[in-house]
């Protein structure tokens, strides 16, 4: 692991990191905050991942996320949301698909398979080097994230849920295998059966029997892509369907930008805060 930057904020370290990820065949960058409390002992790990064109800077410049987490004591990691580099195969007309559009899933289909394993990086090589590297608590871990990152975390805590004590998310893309702004993507990664797809699908995964504790998700009204790519009333459909308590929270006049993440954040870092004491 290599220290590109490291700067003082409220009491912690904001850094960032790289390393040469097998996963992803790539070298891969990703932020950490370490709240004050870090310096005494390990800290509970709530994992941010982003959204569609986002990298691990975003939410680091804009998320507004260290002072609360300084106070409660919480560890923030931001990954990467793709593999990056000259060999890594992309589209880069195309701001739904490559770079930046990793969709935390492992790919399937040539060329696309070799680096495309964010599924595999998320869950397994970056939580290895986090536990190593840092004082981290990993018996005390939650996820959250934003759009494409927010379909990521209820996925992935759908199918961790041992792992993770709460899930949370920031306009998540309910059910990607039916969006317009997804399905292109699934297919060019994961192929043409549709039954494939389903292992990377949040109303899927609930259909098919996976379950949760319960999910926090908040949503602007005003989002440009709320009734095409995101709608959340899917999820809620889906959640009610299976017993999995949703609170979801429709937010007027708010729309998909960080703007709207960042007034919502301290609630979902208490959230995830009271669940990580229990």
């Amino acid at each position: 692991m290599k220290t590109i930057s490291t700067a003082k904020s409220h009491g912690g370290v904001q850094g960032v990191y790289s390393h040469a990820s097998e996963a992803c065949a790539c070298d891969m960058t990703f932020a950490v905050f370490l709240p004050p409390q870090a310096k005494d002992g390990p800290c509970p790990v709530v994992w941010y991942l982003s959204g569609l064109t986002c990298t691990h800077q975003n939410v680091m410049d804009k998320g507004e996320y260290r002072r609360l987490a300084a106070e409660l004591g919480l560890i923030i990691v931001c990954p990467d949301t793709s593999p990056r580099g000259e060999n890594v195969p992309d589209e880069k007309d195309n701001w739904q698909f490559g770079g930046g559009a990793g969709f935390y899933l492992d790919a399937t289909q040539a060329p696309f398979a070799t680096n495309y394993r964010m599924y595999s990086y998320v869950t397994e090589e970056l939580p290895a080097l986090i536990a190593k590297e840092f004082p981290a608590d990993m018996n005390r871990q939650a996820i959250f994230g934003h759009s494409m990152g927010g379909h990521g975390a209820l996925t992935i805590a759908l199918k961790h849920p041992d792992r993770f004590k709460s899930c949370s998310a920031f306009a998540p893309i309910a059910h990607p295998m039916t969006a317009g702004w997804s399905k292109p993507a699934f297919e060019k990664y994961l192929g043409a059966d549709e039954a494939s797809w389903r292992a990377y699908d949040t109303v899927a995964l609930i259909e098919g029997g996976k379950r949760f504790p319960e999910f926090l998700v908040d949503q602007g009204k005003a989002d440009g892509f709320l009734d095409d790519g995101l709608r959340p009333w899917l999820l809620d459909d889906a959640c009610k369907a299976a017993g999995i308590p949703l609170t979801l929270r429709m937010q007027d006049g708010y729309d998909h930008s960080y703007f709207f993440i960042s007034t919502f954040m301290d609630d979902h870092l208490r959230w995830h805060a009271e669940r990580l004491a229990k």
